[in-house]
């Protein structure tokens, strides 16, 4: 058994749990960070991302002739967020307090860590309802210049001279069992220490027990994480409003994304809200190189792909690519398939496909200015033509004929009717010959490219898909890939877990994915994008504040 004992223990080693010992490291104060995977796997999740940030009325958006305000990103949030429960008073408070960091000191104090952002913003989660209803009104999600390891690296450095000063103890393979509780407060941890492995980042590790430890410390931070690994435990939460849950579906974050810390800190005290609010995207496709386990991929899609479900069906408006993620999940649920289709050509892959995760953008990741400039360069980015020619969800064929016919040999038999797709095609190459028409996807198309970042490097010009010159055709079996917990432990303001009677529980503070990014589910049913890594960098700030005011 090890023991030893600091002012705070953070369970946990991604962004979150990074920002809160920053804080903790900056004041001076002593702190122990537990972590159950290898070294290799330090950062989490974040290092995976490709580093989007929500900001409102920032340099980068102004200079691209974007209009934003505190008050339209409010309007935005709130009609996504659709808050209507008693338990969400706390994600509210937490909602308007992180819009008002967003639109004030967020980039200013990144920007101050060495954060710097590309310059083109991109317009994720469009929405295409009313003006109160889901969506971004504006372009908000700002790329950083470095992706997740750049989000990663001002926080890595603080946590090296930490470290170097004696403030820091790192543990990995330590996978927390339960939070030690006296008289009411939290005062440590108790768990088991695992066998050393040489695992590579986000590869499974070794789960077998050599030594137990114990930790005390004045406060107690969870910063764990969600439960995207765990298709059991997605399952078990899954709300009716989305339907069924697929029976099949690819994991977009490692199999140590397990939920465990969720339960572990109910059983000492901790209000678990909202556990049904979660973010899966229907855009995955399988990994020809893969990780972890079932590892899927997700293509951040432009507007001009033709969505169709399993049996050739388009999507209803307005779910378009990247127009409603819950919204096209919910849709699909219905149709009793666990897959969809993109439709298009190879002129839409090389402007509109780009890939989630920042090993996919090696040109924004290593801040590659040659592999950058390919971007507005005829060709697909590099990683997209990979999947193209080795992925097993992609069909290619130079005739809608034969592309149906592959697309029918990558589904069940009878399920793809190639009549339907032929029909769908060739109305929408239809509605292609006129400045006007009555297709809700062609409007939305057009209308992006008045938007100068989309016309640069996101949309394509509009054509037909059977224009011989854009071609060849090209299919993406398209499946669901599971992501982001929106729920979480109830935290107040300052980070502090909830109890079900709605007090703070001494000692115990939570951040990140784990407390659903801030009080238990502030982004609510659906999330703006660019949102997830804010989340972790504002919560894990205003608990590490919230934990050195109070040492």
């Amino acid at each position: 058994m090890s023991s030893t004992r600091s002012d705070a223990i953070i369970v946990g080693a991604g962004l979150a749990g990074l920002v809160t010992a920053s804080e903790l490291i900056t004041a001076g104060k002593r702190v122990t960070i537990v972590e159950q995977e290898p070294a290799a796997s330090l950062g989490g999740q974040a290092w995976w991302s490709f580093g989007g940030l929500f900001l409102v009325d920032s340099p980068e958006q102004r200079r691209l002739g974007v209009h934003d305000s505190a008050e339209l990103a409010r309007q935005d949030w709130f009609g996504s967020a659709d808050f209507d429960r008693e338990e969400d008073a706390w994600p509210r408070k937490w909602a308007e307090a992180y819009l008002e960091f967003a639109a004030e000191e967020k980039r200013a104090w990144l920007h101050s860590l060495g954060v710097r952002f590309f310059p083109v913003v991109g317009w994720a989660e469009r929405g295409g309802y009313t003006a109160n209803g889901h969506g971004n009104s504006v372009p908000r999600f700002h790329i950083v210049w470095g992706t997740g390891p750049g989000v990663l690296a001002p926080f890595l450095r603080i946590l090296e001279d930490g470290i170097a000063r004696g403030l820091v103890t790192m543990l990995h393979r330590h996978r927390v069992d339960e939070l030690v509780t006296r008289d009411g407060s939290v005062v440590g941890v108790r768990g088991s220490v695992l066998v050393d492995d040489d695992a590579a980042r986000g590869a499974s590790s070794s789960r077998e027990v050599v030594d137990d430890f114990e930790l005390e410390a004045q406060a107690v931070i969870v910063t764990s994480g969600g439960i995207g690994g765990n298709h059991e435990l997605v399952r078990a939460n899954w709300p009716e409003r989305l339907g069924t849950p697929p029976a099949t579906m690819l994991s977009g974050v490692p199999a140590h994304v397990d939920g465990r810390m969720l339960a572990i800190s109910e059983s000492a005290g901790a209000q678990l809200i909202n556990g049904d609010r979660m973010w899966h995207y229907t855009e995955g496709i399988t990994n020809w190189d893969p990780v972890w386990p079932s590892h899927g991929i997700r293509i951040l899609p432009g507007p001009s792909s033709l969505w169709l479900d399993a049996t050739g069906r388009r999507l209803p408006v307005p779910l378009f690519p990247g127009f409603d993620t819950l919204g096209t999940l919910e849709h699909l649920r219905t149709t009793g398939y666990d897959h969809s289709w993109f439709v298009l050509t190879q002129k839409i892959i090389e402007k509109e496909f780009a890939l989630s995760g920042s090993e996919q953008n090696p040109d924004l990741t290593d801040k590659n200015l040659r592999l950058l400039a390919k971007r507005v360069a005829p060709g697909a980015p590099g990683p997209v033509e990979a999947f193209k020619r080795k992925g097993v969800d992609f069909a290619v064929a130079p005739t809608l004929p034969e592309l149906i016919e592959s697309m029918q040999a990558l589904s069940p038999p009878g399920v793809l009717d190639g009549a339907r797709v032929e029909s769908e095609v060739l109305g929408r190459d239809r509605e292609m010959a006129n400045d006007f028409t009555k297709d809700a996807q062609v409007n939305a198309i057009r209308g992006a490219r008045r938007y100068r970042g989309d016309r640069l490097i996101r949309v394509a010009t509009p054509h037909r898909l059977l224009d011989a010159k854009a071609g060849p055709l090209i299919a993406a079996k398209l499946h669901v890939l599971t992501r982001k917990s929106l729920g979480g432990i109830e935290t107040n303001l300052a980070g502090q877990a909830m109890d079900a009677q709605g007090r703070a529980i001494p000692g115990l503070y939570a951040a990140g994915e784990a407390s659903g990014f801030g009080g238990g589910g502030m982004h609510g049913y659906r999330s703006l994008e660019g949102t997830f890594l804010g989340g972790c960098l504002f919560s894990g700030r205003q608990a590490g504040r919230a934990v050195v005011a109070q040492l």
